[in-house]
């Protein structure tokens, strides 16, 4: 496999900060020598771990987005002990635009992974990722929300693992990230993402979902830069107290059972509130026909008792969208 064709402009193992880019060559109509150029910022005093710090993974997610661009203006390296790697936009075409994929190729960063140096620029991209930065890293936060297609309650997530060790630390990441919930996550097709190359590699990661809609609120931007904060400290790389919550609730995903599908097109009535509870059987979601008056509208029920996770944010909807997401309400999360 040959070198990857993009070069950065900071030096890694520099001590200071530095902003620079990670540049991209790509020829394309407007500029026959072009280049994709995606932010990225380094902060690193002595010695010490590396966390890798990521947002816009997809580029209608803004939480992650404005809590990494505030935390590379803010931190200095008087602060940190080790070093951090700040990238507030993976998929900088796709952000620039607004949208989940890139405009460039169409591609989804997240399902694109482990990547290709022979690629598109997605998977470029993404192989980076994969062989140059990840590696330099011992603990890695990526930053999802909703996007313009979901609300999403707040909560940061790690994984079941067959290394026992490295799930224990990936959840104490996420519970001590400090947002109101804390998951193990159940992903539909975990094969290309990001979050699976991170642990393949051994590396603690914490993965977020902290909102949607397309946009940011106060209250979604003060978790996450609380979230960024306390990871950093998790991490061992800066000092201070974890900020917690009053109250944290945990929650299981066992199974694609939480995750209610439509099976239809039509215009959608929510029949239940995020971050409330639903019991097996009740009906969570109807699908109502929009070519004809006096049909009856598709029910959607719940296959379990539990909490709403997520919920679809546009009322249309067509046959595949993830509706409602619902997961078991538990005590502990570790085994």
């Amino acid at each position: 496999m040959r070198p990857s064709p993009i070069s950065a402009t900071v030096d890694f193992d520099a001590d200071g900060v530095q902003h620079g880019f990670l540049k991209l060559p790509v020829s394309h109509d407007e500029s026959a020598w072009g280049a994709v150029m995606i932010p990225i910022t380094v902060v690193k005093n002595g010695e010490g771990p590396t966390a890798l710090l990521t947002g816009g993974n997809h580029g209608d997610e803004y939480e992650g987005i404005t809590a990494l661009l505030k935390l590379a203006r803010r931190l200095t390296a008087e602060e940190v002990q080790g070093r951090v790697i700040i990238v507030p936009m993976m998929n900088q075409p796709a952000a620039q635009v607004g949208r989940r994929t890139s405009p460039m190729d169409r591609g989804n960063l997240n399902r694109s992974f482990p990547g290709d140096p022979d690629g598109g620029p997605t998977k470029q991209i993404a192989d980076y990722f994969t062989r140059y930065l990840v590696p330099m890293c011992d603990y890695a936060l990526d930053l999802h929300s909703g996007g313009r297609t979901l609300d999403i309650l707040p909560f940061a997530a790690a994984h079941r693992l067959d290394d026992l060790e490295l799930e224990r630390k990936s959840l104490r990441g996420a519970i001590d990230f400090g947002a109101s919930t804390a998951i193990m996550m159940y992903e539909l097709d975990a094969a290309a993402l990001y979050d699976t190359v991170v642990e393949n590699q051994g590396k603690v990661l914490v993965t977020t979902e902290l909102g949607g809609g397309g946009t940011s609120t106060p209250a979604s931007i003060e978790i996450s830069e609380r979230g960024v904060r306390n990871f950093l400290i998790f991490a061992g790389i800066t000092e201070g107290e974890i900020q917690r919550p009053a109250r944290q609730q945990y929650v299981e995903m066992p199974d694609a059972s939480c995750y209610v599908q439509s099976e239809h097109s039509g215009l959608l009535e929510m029949t239940c509130a995020l971050g409330g509870q639903v019991r097996e059987g009740e009906v969570v979601a109807r699908i109502w026909d929009m070519t004809r008056t006096g049909a009856e509208p598709v029910e959607y029920r719940a296959e379990r008792d539990g909490l709403v996770l997520a919920r679809r944010f546009p009322a249309r909807v067509e046959m595949g969208d993830t509706l409602v997401v619902i997961g078991e309400m538990v005590k502990s999360l570790e085994r």
